[in-house]
């Protein structure tokens, strides 16, 4: 799982974050597609396949909101307005990209 890689300290409190919190989206043939255009068109560079999943998945399922603390290809003012692009050329409402924090949730736990 992607949330718990790097320092493991801190993979550990981001774990502890998202305890609880039960997994209901899963990928459709929709999301696939997004997937493939949204690297094709560099709006997520390649090698960055799971945040390019992530976006098409929570796009395809009609998701408000992507919560992400990765601000290199996912929330970022530079990659939000192509990533926009993109989702809304396949039909789909962009979910607002943002940090748990930016959302309005207590950091502190």
């Amino acid at each position: 799982m992607e949330i718990s890689q790097g320092d493991p300290d801190v993979a550990a409190l981001r774990i502890q974050k998202i305890l609880g919190i039960e997994c209901l989206l899963a990928s459709s043939r929709e999301a696939e597609n997004l997937t493939e255009l949204l690297l094709r068109e560099g709006a997520v560079p390649l090698g960055s396949e799971e945040d390019a999943v992530h976006i098409a998945v929570a796009a395809s399922q009609g998701m408000n909101y992507l919560l992400t603390w990765n601000f290199k290809h996912i929330n970022n003012a530079e990659k939000k307005a192509s990533i926009a692009t993109v989702v809304e050329s396949c039909g789909f409402a962009c979910p607002q990209l943002c940090s748990p924090e930016e959302l309005g949730g207590n950091s502190n736990g």
